[in-house]
């Protein structure tokens, strides 16, 4: 990582945040010799953690509001990924920054790069568990918690780094030249954030542009449906696709599951076993998830039996259909990373066992008819108020289906789900909504479940 003085640069973070990148964004302007202001709209009680983390740093705050001479002030601003371009502070300014493009602009590793509407976070962890096997220095980071800008004095030449994007990340990138992934990837496309988005087909475009400055020396994958087959013709990388199942033609570039649930890479000639038939984790999403993953690492040179092997190995990763307690023979599953109707779907479908499910929440404007043909799957739905609850709910009962009022707390709706659970139940929380308005956000939400269902067992 070339290091770059802003020695004298006057830099202003918008969004310090309560997951890290504002911080670590802040560390790195400090370190590169920047005078650095923060502005925030939560007052500081919300987001005392990530002062109290910064507290050994010469750091000015403005909280509970914006002022514009700050955004005057200021020779570039830093701004939190959910904070959109076209918010009235940034429009018609030219010095507008996230901590990822800062990071691009000196980065000189190779990236994997993997966005989509679910999948990506487990996707891109997989490929760090695999890649690990070849390359010890191999970072992951973006959308999954971790900003680039915290390891990047750690890369020495050759490191791999995977950056899991999110649509609203990859729109900040678009168009300006920074990311160019060696292997990019989109695991599948779904509507989400339909509440920011005016059209699907904005949502669209700023997911693909993960492969828009590939070249013809570097790789893609993509889901082997519509969307997919339409991207790999689009992309001036060299394509491969991922398949549900074996498929049809003989020549075929990707990777598929085939029998016994055993996944296999094509090179559009050979084909070599990928992943293993046993994998930590139950479901279809999961696998396809590993598959893209090992896909990736085959690519990059890793052989697909160390991949195999080690596909075996991988746990998975918190909030994303994350197995933390058995007690009487029920087994209780975090996947509160499940903020789409479609994720909860998969959720209830990944289980051989009756399903106690938690869902509902805070609406984004989405459609809930994929989940409909899956609902009468689950034993049980307690729903969590909210603005997609006060619209799923009736849409459930209207189907016939016999579901309690909405709960306003979380311990309510453990307890719910708890009574009359069996042995060889699955309480799963996969809410199929946002977090807003009873928590900060989905993580807190998957915090506060695993402590409501630990203080009840």
């Amino acid at each position: 990582m070339e290091e770059m003085s802003l020695s004298g640069t006057r830099a202003l973070v918008m969004g310090l945040g309560f997951h890290g990148g504002g911080i670590e964004t802040v560390r790195y302007l400090v370190h590169m010799g920047a005078e650095v202001r923060c502005t925030d709209l939560n007052p500081e009680r919300a987001i005392r953690s990530s002062m109290e983390a910064l507290s050994n740093l010469n750091v000015q705050y403005v909280l509970g509001e914006h002022r514009l001479e700050d955004f005057d002030w200021a020779d570039i601003i830093v701004k939190n990924p959910a904070v959109p371009l076209s918010s009235p502070w940034l429009a018609g300014r030219d010095n507008v920054e996230t901590d990822l493009s800062l990071f691009l602009r000196r980065c000189e590793s190779p990236v994997f790069a993997l966005t989509g509407s679910k999948g990506k976070s487990t996707a891109a962890s997989a490929l760090l568990h695999f890649l690990k096997l070849r390359h010890p220095g191999a970072r992951l980071g973006g959308n999954i918690t971790v900003s680039p800008l915290a390891f990047a004095h750690l890369l020495r030449p050759g490191d791999p780094v995977i950056l899991e994007l999110s649509s609203w990340q990859l729109a900040d990138l678009r168009g300006r030249g920074f990311l160019r992934p060696k292997i990019a990837g989109i695991t599948n496309l779904m509507r989400d954030h339909q509440n920011r988005y005016e059209t699907f087909a904005d949502y669209e475009a700023d997911k693909i542009a993960v492969f828009e400055l590939q070249g013809g020396d570097d790789f893609s994958v993509f889901p082997d449906d519509g969307y997919g087959r339409k991207w790999s013709k689009a992309s001036r990388a060299e394509s491969f696709l991922i398949n549900r199942r074996e498929p049809r033609e003989r020549v075929f570039k990707g990777s598929f599951i085939g029998g016994g649930q055993v996944g296999y890479f094509s090179d559009g000639m050979e084909r070599e076993p990928l992943l293993a038939r046993k994998l930590r984790v139950p479901g279809e999403a999961f696998r396809l998830n590993l598959l893209f993953a090992g896909t990736m690492a085959r690519l990059w040179g890793l052989d697909s039996r160390e991949i195999l092997r080690a596909s075996a190995d991988f746990a998975g990763i918190p909030y994303r259909m994350e197995f933390f307690l058995d007690r009487d023979g029920i087994r209780y599953y975090d996947d509160t990373a499940s903020t789409i109707p479609d994720a909860t779907a998969a959720a209830v479908l990944a289980m051989d066992r009756p399903v106690i499910l938690i869902a509902g929440g805070a609406d984004k404007e989405l459609d809930f008819s994929p989940f409909d043909k899956f609902a009468k799957r689950a034993k049980r739905i307690i729903m969590l108020a909210g603005s997609a609850t006060d619209i799923w709910l009736p849409r459930l009962r209207a189907m016939g289906l016999e579901i309690e009022d909405a709960k306003h707390s979380m311990a309510a709706a453990v307890a719910a789900a708890q009574r009359g659970a069996e042995s060889g139940d699955a309480i799963i929380l996969s809410p199929g909504a946002a977090s807003f308005g009873m928590f900060r956000h989905e993580f807190e939400r998957g915090d506060v479940f695993k402590a409501a269902v630990l203080r009840e067992s």
